[in-house]
């Protein structure tokens, strides 16, 4: 039966919640919500781990100068704003409260609406990544295809949780249990949201609570697990371990598969043994450039499909770095590496493809690298971007594909800009195929420059011709533009 119930807050608030015998739980605490169900109440199961005064303080460390859903000046992490903060709002389910009465426990924001199923036999339910993975992503897709959403939505949220853990490791933070459990996603919107923040690692000062989810534990930590707690060999959960489990959640969204799990045995004994071992001591990734033996038979599309960026961040992460933590590539790389990566996506024409979408890294074959189609455009603009770094010295600065519709954005037109969590994202302008022509018109840039050196206002188009130069802006940091026409 339930009833509506008080807790008492350790800063003097109370807050009310709906108590029910039957409440759902985790691993470590019991969760019940608040009548409006805007937030949830939720108690450890284990409360004399709730009165250890070191959860309590690393509680309260986490709610206050580690938090980036607060403003430095309400009390927050420094140099939060309050629009950074309202950003990573989004980004975390972030502990808003410390419950001491009836219970110790927590007090969390509930998920937006948008990560529960909206239809479908599992209405209702989290959006936990495992419904977006291996086989069960094969059963979403025939019970409930709409919520599947799309290929470039998830490499859409890749980035954002990518920056989570980002924003998380410049703190001094780590997660220790990232995995698909505890990021939820939503592939219809392109967002996910970290959550479990409550156990957050910070190094010499609070401990990991947890070794971390099968299939995402890093190789050291399952390879020392026998040895003593304080054995100065054993390897605990900490930022390098987020840097193994962030790749294995990107390489599994894009790729519907797991870095490390293929058909190699490495024990006979038994099923448990085996997975330790492909998992620990002898992990080895599937697509490794020399040692072929834990392929797949039916491994078809391989990850430098995504282009020289991502590439190489899989090449750190799962050979140089598998068994090196120090060499896996940091979450900003990953970040980074990913946004210029998404700034070369381009449309796919074959409307059975089922990723829609591919990176167009090679003007030599211009080719799907998922299904293997040719464009239907005959021609397709590529602007080499440069920046100048020291008078009258231009430097490579990305490169942008261009396609009908597509937007330019600040981080585009002037160097220093990136569309992290402080970026300006009004478009600047657009690009589109009109009579023939491939043209940018311009929507805000206030001195955006022909190749002729006229001005071009806001409401009119500059061609793009090849091999010519447009300056995006004359202002301080204003890029230029090489125009490279690809023939199909």
């Amino acid at each position: 039966m339930s009833a509506v119930v008080k807790a008492a807050l350790r800063d003097g608030r109370n807050v009310e919640f709906v108590f029910k015998p039957d409440p759902p739980e985790g691993g470590m605490k019991r969760t019940y919500f608040s009548p409006d169900r805007s937030y949830v109440v939720q108690f450890f199961k284990d409360q004399s781990a709730g009165r250890d005064p070191n959860r309590m303080l690393r509680l309260e460390n986490i709610l206050t100068k580690y938090n980036p859903t607060l403003p430095e000046a309400q009390g927050g992490a420094r140099g939060v704003t309050a629009t950074t903060a309202e950003y990573f709002k989004k980004l975390f389910c972030w502990p808003t409260g410390i419950v001491v009465k009836p219970e110790i426990g927590i007090v969390a924001p509930t998920y937006p609406n948008n990560y529960f199923f909206a239809s479908g036999p599992w209405s209702g339910q989290e959006k936990n990544g495992k419904w977006f993975q291996g086989k069960v992503r094969g059963y979403l897709a025939q019970m409930a295809p709409q919520e599947l959403g799309t290929w470039m939505n998830f490499f859409s949220l890749c980035i954002l949780m990518a920056r989570a853990v980002r924003r998380m490791h410049q703190a001094g933070l780590a997660h220790s249990d990232l995995s698909c459990n505890n990021v939820l996603v939503d592939p219809t919107t392109g967002q996910c949201v970290v959550i479990d923040i409550d156990s957050l690692v910070v190094p010499q000062l609070f401990p990991p609570d947890v070794l971390g989810t099968p299939g995402y534990v890093a190789p050291e930590v399952l390879s020392t697990i026998h040895l003593p707690l304080n054995d100065p060999k054993r390897q605990h959960p900490c930022s390098f371990t987020d840097l193994h489990a962030l790749p294995v959640l990107i390489y599994e969204y894009l790729f519907n598969r797991h870095p490390l799990k293929g058909p190699k045995i490495h024990s006979t004994k038994s099923a448990e043994e085996d997975d330790a071992l492909a998992m620990g001591t002898k992990a080895l990734f599937v697509e490794h450039p020399s040692d072929h033996s834990n392929r797949p038979k039916n491994l078809k599309i391989p990850y430098t499909v995504l282009g020289p960026n991502i590439s190489e961040l899989f090449k750190k992460a799962f050979v140089e770095g598998l068994h090196s933590p120090n060499q896996r590539p940091t979450a900003m790389e990953w970040e980074w590496g990913m946004v210029k990566t998404w700034d070369l996506l381009f449309p796919c024409t074959n409307k059975s493809c089922a990723h829609q979408m591919f990176v167009l890294y090679d003007e030599r074959h211009v080719r799907c690298g998922f299904c293997g189609a040719k464009p239907s455009t005959n021609t397709i603009p590529m602007l080499k971007l440069r920046s100048e770094r020291r008078p009258g010295q231009w430097f490579a600065d990305g490169q942008l594909v261009i396609y009908h519709y597509k937007s330019l954005f600040k981080w585009h037109a002037f160097a220093g800009e990136f569309p992290g969590e402080e970026a300006d994202r009004t478009p600047q302008g657009y690009f589109v195929f009109h009579g023939g022509k491939w043209l940018l018109v311009n929507q805000n840039l206030a001195s955006l420059t022909s190749p002729g050196g006229n001005r071009v206002p806001v409401g009119r188009a500059v061609e793009l011709k090849d091999g010519t130069q447009i300056r995006l802006s004359q202002e301080p940091k204003g890029k230029i533009a090489e125009v490279q026409i690809i023939q199909v």
